[in-house]
């Protein structure tokens, strides 16, 4: 309880301190006070939460790029053994032409020789019979 002095504006509170504030509004000013506090502890709670929060997607985050650079190295690595499979697909058929190739050559000089081979039997045969 204030009692009102004769000054106008000063109080004296239940101890007998001098107030210049109205009691109601000496009131209302520690309540928004311990508001304001609870306020601030609130906000303080709310940025640990979020805190956690964003550790938490940093590391999920980290883990994902994790994940997506060996998904890059995979990609890269199957890429690489396509390709290597086409190089060697190819140097095989390379490889089978050239020797198709040798095959019909060799052929053809299988046969000149045996043409060869047959006339010279041929004149053997002619010079023994003349002889």
């Amino acid at each position: 309880m204030c009692v009102k002095m004769s000054v106008e504006g000063m109080y004296f509170d239940e101890l007998s301190k001098i107030r210049v504030l109205q009691p109601e509004v000496l009131t209302e000013t520690e309540e928004l006070k311990e508001e304001c506090k609870l306020f601030i502890d609130k906000i303080g709670e709310f940025q640990g939460v979020v805190g956690g929060f964003i550790n938490i997607v940093d590391r999920l985050a980290k883990q994902v790029e994790q994940e997506k650079m060996k998904a890059i190295g995979a990609r890269n690595t199957l890429k690489s053994i396509a390709r290597e499979r086409d190089s060697q697909k190819h140097q095989l058929q390379t490889l089978i032409t050239e020797k198709k190739i040798q095959l019909e050559r060799l052929r053809l000089q299988y046969e000149s020789l045996l043409q060869v081979e047959e006339r010279q039997n041929e004149f053997i045969e002619n010079f023994a019979v003349q002889n």
